[in-house]
């Protein structure tokens, strides 16, 4: 493999953590390399995908059963790959994308309680296997995330996590061991960072690992 040679990357993690800075860093410094790079995003990210996240983000906090949610975001996942993260690859374009399928075995998962295993299949069925080449988990306290993720007062990411902001404290706990289990079990594919260090050593050590996996790049 080359640097060149496009690459979908997912990052991870719970609320507060900081993915839309570090997404936002990474695809800079992509691009300043040289790279097309498509930046999209979950639940969403393709025209039929957004209407999917329409209907998640908005209404009631319970709105949703936890089974339901957990099916549109998959079917969302589902055409997003279809129309916006396999064409871009196909064009030769790298991928950096913010939360993907980990995110479901996660949240609803872990914290929903439908079961890890379960989610694990379902997404399986849903992608028949795709996977990204890299999936970087941002990592930190769950009290220090959640105290960043409440003291925003903009730039949020969807009405959907503010909905999993307000959820009691054994929730994150659980979103939290399943990012690193789900780390654990695939070190290949997963990366753990440290989110609780600067914004610039984070971004340092988020291409040192980029570097590490696929070769220089800048």
């Amino acid at each position: 493999m080359t640097a060149r040679t496009p690459k979908f990357i997912t990052l991870e993690g719970g609320e507060g953590v900081g993915k839309s800075t570090q997404i936002r860093l990474l695809v800079d410094w992509l691009q300043s390399s040289g790279i097309g790079v498509c930046q999209t995003r979950e639940p969403g990210g393709s025209p039929g995908a957004e209407h999917i996240r329409d209907l998640l983000v908005k209404g009631d906090g319970d709105r949703w059963d936890p089974m339901a949610e957990a099916l549109l975001v998959t079917a969302a996942r589902a055409e997003h790959v279809a129309r916006t993260v396999k064409p871009a690859l196909k064009r030769g374009d790298w991928v950096v994308c913010d939360r993907f399928s980990d995110s479901t075995v996660a949240y609803q998962g872990a914290g929903r309680g439908l079961g890890v295993p379960e989610m694990q299949e379902l997404q399986a069925l849903a992608l028949g296997g795709f996977k990204p080449d890299l999936t970087i988990i941002l990592d930190m306290p769950v009290d220090v995330g959640l105290s960043r993720a409440l003291g925003r007062e903009e730039g949020k990411t969807s009405d959907m996590e503010d909905r999993f902001e307000r959820l009691d404290i054994s929730f994150h706990k659980k979103l939290r061991q399943a990012f690193l289990d789900i780390a654990v079990a695939e070190p290949e594919r997963c990366v753990v960072l440290d989110a609780a260090q600067s914004v610039e050593g984070l971004h340092t050590a988020l291409r040192a690992v980029i570097k590490a996996r696929f070769g220089d790049v800048a």
